[in-house]
């Protein structure tokens, strides 16, 4: 691993930066599990809100089924030289019964409302309870920028 130009953040700026990039990136891999079927993983969009993560799918995907089996979930941003991990608990909101402000937002930065579908879909909201952020070996110390639910800075 390369660590060369990796300036050592202190937690104050890991949480202004993972912020930063909950509110302005797209995707986001989602890791759910099933007691009988294992892990599994998928990219989704998702839109942040302040304090959750929303994400939409299919009604009947593997996603949905699993979150309602088991809730806990695992979320990525998509650079590993830049990573941020969160861990929470997922919780599904059929597509006519997701608060207005989480639709209309997630429809206002993509372009597309689930609601409006033919199929049925879902919302997936995910409140961290703990969040890790590091850029390479040098943070590997001190990553974890939430833990309970309580942001460290």
């Amino acid at each position: 691993m390369e660590t060369t130009g990796i300036v050592h953040r202190q937690t104050a700026e890991r949480v202004r930066d993972t912020l930063e990039r909950l509110a302005t990136e797209r995707d986001v891999w989602v890791s759910t599990a099933h007691p009988d079927h294992g892990p599994h993983q998928v990219p989704l969009w998702f839109s942040w809100d302040g304090r959750a993560v929303w994400m939409s799918t299919g009604a009947t995907s593997v996603t949905a089924r699993n979150v309602r089996t088991e809730p806990r979930v695992r979320l990525a941003l998509p650079d590993t030289s830049d990573v941020v991990l969160l861990q929470g608990e997922a919780e599904c909101f059929p597509d006519q019964e997701v608060p207005g402000g989480a639709a209309e937002a997630f429809a206002g930065k993509f372009g597309w409302d689930p609601r409006v579908e033919e199929g049925s879909f879902v919302y997936v909201r995910v409140v961290p309870r703990t969040v890790r952020a590091w850029r390479g070996e040098p943070e590997l110390r001190g990553r974890v920028i939430m833990r309970d639910g309580m942001w460290l800075a």
